[in-house]
């Protein structure tokens, strides 16, 4: 298999492990604070990368210490605003926001590293982002409401944070060790607001539909789904040219999440989402072959 599949493949294991997470995730929300819930995310897939490596992780210093922090912020970051934009917005509004976080990366990358924008990336992303508007269905009811600011924040603190993974990813540290670092830090800043829910609710778990064990046992499989999907995000970034040739194929969780939709929750698509689902797909397949038959026709030529 050519090399410059490599990158491609691991994203797209990386978002079809993130539609499951998703999905286990909404069922879980109905018994756990979002809150906990989010800190839970974090410090149990710590727990478990700490145990699998049985081994002591190389502490980042300096630089890449910094990174892994601002990574940690915008995850959490982006986790709070998307649960409070899903609390006073409608979902309509809420996936459209939180899906500009991969047109934010072209331009964070251009604005904080100089990296020059490719043609073929910003028509994909702007394709893409479409493809998410009309799949989302009718958004012409939208308002501009304060609430909207933060679910846009959702969407550039996602940007930051593959922006930074991307980053970080180019450094000595292993996939493991880097999502090790980035969930015990992004579970550092929850802490926060797990002291708030615990103040203000009675319970932070309910456990009275639902047994103890099923719960665990849920989170356990979410745990183990946030390390493939982090694992195989890093793997995906460290073999790329920059974090924006990956960037359309982050909009493939939509395509795997309407999946479990229908399966699961019985949803069917209209003729405007079904034309918004092609076109994420189509966007997404031209952006990794469209390059692949460049060089094989430059290489013919030549």
């Amino acid at each position: 298999m050519s090399i410059q599949l490599y990158p491609f493949l691991f994203m797209l294991a990386s978002t079809f492990s993130l539609s499951l997470t998703g999905l286990l995730s909404k069922f879980l929300s109905q018994y756990v604070d979002l809150a906990t819930l989010g800190f839970l995310r974090f410090v149990i897939p710590a727990a478990i990368i700490f145990v699998i490596t049985r081994q002591s992780m190389m502490m980042p210093r300096g630089r890449l210490a910094r990174t892994i922090w601002l990574r940690a912020i915008c995850i959490a970051g982006c986790q709070l605003c998307f649960i409070y934009s899903l609390l006073h917005l409608s979902l309509v509004e809420s996936i459209v926001l939180f899906g500009t976080g991969p047109l934010f990366i072209p331009v964070l990358e251009r604005l904080i590293y100089k990296t020059p924008l490719q043609w073929l990336s910003i028509a994909s992303l702007v394709a893409t982002f479409y493809g998410v508007t009309l799949l989302a269905g009718d958004v012409s009811d939208i308002s501009v409401r304060p609430e909207l600011l933060v679910g846009l924040a959702s969407g550039l603190l996602n940007a930051g944070s593959q922006l930074s993974l991307y980053r970080i990813s180019k450094s000595s540290l292993s996939a493991l060790e880097i999502n090790y670092w980035t969930f015990l830090f992004a579970g550092l800043v929850l802490l926060p607001f797990i002291g708030h829910s615990y103040v203000s609710l009675d319970s932070l778990v309910d456990a009275s539909v639902v047994r103890w064990e099923g719960l665990v046992a849920l989170l356990i499989i979410i745990s183990v789904l946030i390390i493939n999907t982090q694992v195989f995000r890093a793997k995906a970034y460290r073999l790329a040219n920059s974090g924006t040739q990956l960037a359309p194929l982050v909009f493939t969780n939509v395509l795997f999440t309407a999946l479990w939709q229908q399966i699961y929750f019985d949803v069917s698509y209209n003729v405007t989402q079904s034309v918004g689902l092609l076109l994420i797909l189509t966007a997404n397949m031209f952006v990794v072959l469209f390059p692949i038959c460049r060089r094989r026709y430059n290489a013919k030529a030549a």
